[in-house]
């Protein structure tokens, strides 16, 4: 059977016929490939890559720049997987002008297949003025990095009643908007269930329970590549980033002992040009 790219219709395939579809959050070529052929459906780069790679302390610092960096990396590894561009701070909030044109430069020069955008019922405007400019978006609700500041940090959102109406309304707004999936972080599993149920897009679980049609999980986090922290909802599937300490302190402990390089790492000519070059420097 062919195998075929999985496109935002595809979500919607299997929301309709109740099958689930992955995402990983990944931010370069050699791990986006190996999530592919693992059979990630979408692989999401996410503005998280401000803390897994770049060392920030918090998301908001990222650049378009940047981002587009990655994108463009992920998307080269990519042929069946959907590749999603995390809109970042500041590229979209300013005006919907500002939101489509940076939306159009990760289609068009990141070669993504859809964007994503933080926030809720605010951002609705923004999400239709990009579905407008036939761009696939994703709207983001719940937990939203960008603006735990004002959400009072990197807290569970919808824990009570009136959070959890809001939490409601804005995924509704986006979906009205022209959102083609809702991605819900850190929002209870109860609510989230009874969100679901009620819109007609695919939905995607960040640390949102199992009744979502989509599950994602950062990729440094799967593999342990991040140490800082772990999220609750994060599963850890291999410890990666042992794996390399340990194969660098081999290294290290192997160049100071003077073992490597080995013979077979390393190059050699025939004796007799070294003869002629040992004369060489000699008689000059």
């Amino acid at each position: 059977m062919k195998k075929e790219k999985f496109t935002p219709h595809s979500a919607f395939d299997c929301r309709r016929e109740k099958r689930k579809f992955s995402m990983i959050s990944v931010y370069d070529y050699p791990t986006a490939k190996c999530a592919e052929e693992a059979g990630i459906n979408s692989l999401l780069v996410g503005d998280s890559l401000a803390m897994t790679v770049l060392g920030h302390q918090d998301t908001i610092s990222i650049t378009m720049e940047e981002m587009l960096h990655h994108v463009k990396a992920v998307s080269r590894a990519s042929q069946y997987s959907m590749v999603v561009a995390d809109m970042p701070f500041m590229s979209y909030q300013i005006s919907s002008q500002q939101a489509v044109e940076n939306a159009g430069r990760f289609l068009k020069e990141g070669r993504a297949d859809a964007v994503k955008v933080e926030g809720g019922n605010q951002m609705a405007e923004t999400v239709n003025s990009i579905f407008s400019a036939g761009i696939s978006v994703i709207g983001h609700i719940g937990l939203t990095p960008q603006s735990s500041g004002q959400l009072g940090g990197l807290k569970v959102q919808g824990k009570t009643v009136d959070s959890a109406k809001k939490l409601l309304n804005d995924a509704i707004s986006l979906q009205e908007a022209g959102a083609f999936s809702i991605l819900m972080e850190c929002v209870p599993a109860e609510i989230a269930s009874v969100i679901n149920e009620k819109l007609d897009v695919p939905t995607i679980s960040y640390g949102s329970g199992p009744s979502l049609d989509a599950q994602g999980l950062v990729g440094a986090d799967i593999l342990g590549l991040f140490d800082l922290f772990q999220p609750k909802f994060s599963k850890r599937y291999s410890e990666i980033g042992l794996e390399i300490k340990n194969a660098f302190r081999r290294y290290h402990d192997e160049v100071i002992s003077q073992k490597f390089p080995y013979t077979d790492n390393q190059y050699n000519v025939p004796e007799i040009v070294l003869k002629n070059f040992l004369s060489w420097i000699k008689n000059n």
